[in-house]
């Protein structure tokens, strides 16, 4: 092995080492979020890269949204992966205000094909509310995600 080769080698090591710490910083890491409020309901929208409808799971939990997205790599034939800095599985939290009453169940998600997942909970009475708070608490079940 020649010195240009081995240089080249510690190269490419160095190089996908860099790309899964990359990988390894996005899955850590809290996607961007805004949260919009209208007299009828709260909309909280994610960034969410590279997300198919099946890879995105959305769970609304006393006052917070949560999102996790487990997305996969694509095979490309002829390519050979150089730098594997995307990661895999992403997630992202908003936490609605103190004071607001929703009516989690009602809530939808909707998935563009530029990779923008908006969500919107429609705002419940305070008399539903308090019927409500218990489930609303307990609720786990993914919102329905359309593309």
């Amino acid at each position: 092995m020649s010195l240009k080769d081995l240089g080249s080698s510690v190269g490419r090591t160095l190089y996908r080492q860099i790309g899964r710490a990359n990988g390894r910083v996005q899955n850590h890491r809290s996607l961007a979020v805004d949260i919009l409020e209208t007299d009828d309901a709260y909309r909280v929208v994610f960034d969410a890269p590279g997300a198919e409808p099946d890879d995105v799971q959305v769970r609304y939990l006393d006052g917070t949204v949560k999102l996790r997205i487990d997305r996969f790599r694509g095979f490309h034939e002829g390519y050979e992966m150089r730098f594997p800095g995307r990661g895999m599985s992403l997630s992202g939290v908003a936490e609605l205000p103190a004071d607001a009453v929703v009516d989690p169940d009602a809530g939808t998600a909707r998935l563009t094909e530029t990779g923008t997942l908006s969500v919107e909970i429609p705002k419940g009475s305070s008399l539903e509310e308090s019927d409500r708070s218990a489930s609303a608490e307990t609720d786990t079940e993914p919102v329905t995600v359309d593309d």
